[in-house]
């Protein structure tokens, strides 16, 4: 059968409107929205067949593309990958500025549906406004960078393979191995074509959540070689909040007697305050978590990627004989660091894992030291994070003000930087997706613009922004956003004059001070006014001097009902030294200055020490 005659835009949107999820009992519309900043690649016919289906897909407008589609995947990933949001755009420079967000996206395996206009299908007025002209490929447009940045790519160029392209993007949008940015590019001649549409397309679909079970004997190794352990370590990663998994792991953890470690993406599955919770783990982790790492002969690698920061650049796990279970969906994940791959959904295969394994325990003596060097952690942790006299706080004192300020259900949001590492050591992340942070691409900008999804995702909850001056300065055009759009949020603006993480890292590697600092990049520089620029946009705004001012700021700002910026210098020399581990960052083997060469000699013996060599 065939509907009536529709755009391909309309039809496009109308596929989309009757795509539904459950959340909870609540039978809700996977696309929550399309964010649109329009051009003449998408303005006459996909915003035609938009503000027609405005009261059931609502359109949203943002001031930079990238920002709108990283408030997108940050929705995304809010909403534990059960809803999403689509993002629209001009061609040319609207839709390469997507290119950014669409990594963020892809690395971190979210979500995210992007619709960028693209060339004429006829090339009839080629070559148009925007069009990038490859000299050898006729085929090839602007859109074509979206490549290798998305999970499934798809041109429009007839109205008809519309149908099979959106089957095919809405499977890999929800399928937990799969998901991540799709791009639908289409042409903009081509929306505006119609058709007699199959009913199929529009009939309402319901996603539920797949949870693919343990292959049987997959299931029995892993409990065989547990059952094995004297000193099993779980690391904790994403997968088990998109799998809603947290309160599994709370029980396997406490029937079995296992600590867990939790990566960046995986930090608030677990309460902090469960005695079996051993913090952040890897590079940027707590001494609790790394020292039972090092000493662990079972690794239970659940929903992660294992990428260098949680296993220390491959250094971290390196008890003799110790073996690896790897617990997820995606054959990639469940098969690095050679290990035991177990494929399988986590709540699904935790749940049967701990079937298998019974009455069994941890030794009493491992679980014992678990709960010691938390203790021992959580002290030595507040010796950082204690309101001081100095005249710049550190990172860690903002974080302890802002903490303390802080109620279970809030949520945290940063990025990229130095306040990620400090972060995911110190903050106390008592509900799941109270900890937001995008560290997969580490990537600047994200953190307001984040917020902002985040908020639409969980608009009952405070939303806490902890951003650099460094990441402020790339990307803060959605504060207008939020003010324009009644989504609060506080922003905690940590000034420390530039991309002192960054200096950081140079120095320890031997450099010189370079190209980081404002004050070094332009000596003539009169100083910026953070204050002013966040007023500017439309919110509320002020300088804190001070951890106590800070605390006083922060309870004004709760009370208010538009987003406000607190902004506080800090020192860009200091971090935690207590807990981490190495990272592999590549020494120049040759140098005139002999700092570098006294760096290198400490480097290539953190790599002989990597494989294993005296």
């Amino acid at each position: 059968m065939t509907a009536s005659r529709l755009t391909v835009a309309q039809a496009l949107v109308r596929a989309m409107a009757a795509q539904w999820t459950e959340v909870e009992g609540e039978r809700r519309r996977v696309f929550a929205g399309v964010w649109a900043i329009f051009g003449h690649g998408n303005v006459a016919a996909l915003g035609e067949a938009l503000y027609a289906a405005r009261e059931v897909l609502p359109t949203l407008r943002a001031h930079n593309e990238q920002a709108m589609a990283h408030a997108a995947v940050a929705f995304a990933k809010a909403s534990y990958r059960r809803r999403m949001m689509a993002c629209t755009t001009s061609i040319g420079p609207g839709a390469t500025n997507l290119a950014t967000a669409a990594a963020v996206a892809h690395v971190n395996r979210l979500p995210v549906l992007l619709l960028p206009g693209d060339v004429f299908a006829t090339r009839a007025p080629d070559p148009v406004l925007q069009q990038i002209e490859d000299f050898s490929d006729g085929l090839v447009t602007a859109n074509d960078c979206l490549r290798p940045l998305s999970r499934y790519f798809d041109r429009i160029t007839r109205p008809e393979q519309l149908v099979v392209a959106f089957a095919r993007a809405m499977q890999v949008l929800t399928d937990p191995a799969t998901c991540g940015p799709v791009t639908l590019a289409l042409c903009q001649d081509v929306q505006a074509e119609a058709l007699s549409w199959p009913t199929s397309l529009f009939e309402e679909t319901v996603w539920a959540l797949r949870r693919s079970p343990p292959a049987r004997e997959e299931l029995a190794r892993a409990a065989q070689v547990l059952r094995a352990a004297h000193r099993p370590l779980i690391v904790c990663g994403g997968g088990v909040l998109y799998s809603e998994a947290g309160a599994v792991l709370r029980e396997f953890c406490e029937r079995h007697g296992i600590p867990s470690g939790e990566t960046q993406a995986g930090k608030s599955a677990l309460p902090a305050s469960h005695p079996l919770n051993l913090g952040g783990i890897g590079v940027t982790g707590t001494a609790a978590a790394n020292s039972l790492a090092a000493d662990a002969d079972v690794i239970l690698a659940v929903g992660t990627r294992l990428q260098d920061f949680t296993t220390g650049s491959a250094t971290l796990f390196r008890a003799k004989g110790r073996q690896m279970v790897a617990l997820n969906v995606q054959p990639l994940d469940a098969c690095k660091h050679g290990a035991m791959p177990l494929i399988a959904d986590a709540r699904e295969g935790l749940r049967q894992l701990s079937e298998a394994l019974g009455a069994w325990r941890a030794a009493d003596a491992w679980t014992q030291r678990a709960h010691a060097q938390r203790s021992t952690w959580h002290a030595t942790a507040q010796t950082f994070t204690a309101a001081g006299d100095q005249a710049l706080p550190s990172d860690a004192q903002v974080i302890g003000a802002v903490q303390r300020s802080a109620q279970a259900s809030d949520i945290l949001v940063g990025a990229a930087g130095g306040l990620p590492g400090e972060l995911h050591k110190h903050w106390q992340a008592e509900q799941p997706a109270g900890y937001h942070l995008e560290y997969g691409f580490s990537c600047m900008g994200y953190e307001i613009a984040g917020a902002l999804g985040v908020k639409l995702a969980q608009p009952q909850r405070e939303v806490i922004v902890m951003v650099g001056d460094g990441s402020y300065l790339m990307l803060n055009s959605e504060i207008a956003t939020s003010v324009r759009m009644g989504l609060k949020l506080i922003i905690v603006l940590l000034d420390n004059g530039g991309f002192g993480c960054i200096e950081r890292l140079q120095e320890s590697t031997g450099n010189a001070s370079f190209n980081n600092m404002r004050a070094f990049a332009n000596a003539g520089e009169g100083g910026l006014d953070f204050v002013a620029h966040a007023r500017s946009l439309g919110a509320l705004a002020s300088r804190v001097k001070g951890i106590a001012e800070l605390a006083s700021s922060l309870a004004v700002a709760r009370k208010s009902d538009r987003t406000s910026v607190l902004v506080i210098e800090t020192d860009p020399a200091c971090s935690t030294t207590a807990g981490g581990h190495w990272w592999d960052v590549p020494v120049p083997e040759v140098s005139e200055r002999a700092e570098v060469r006294s760096a290198r000699e400490r480097y290539a013996l953190a790599r002989r020490l990597r494989s294993g060599d005296d």
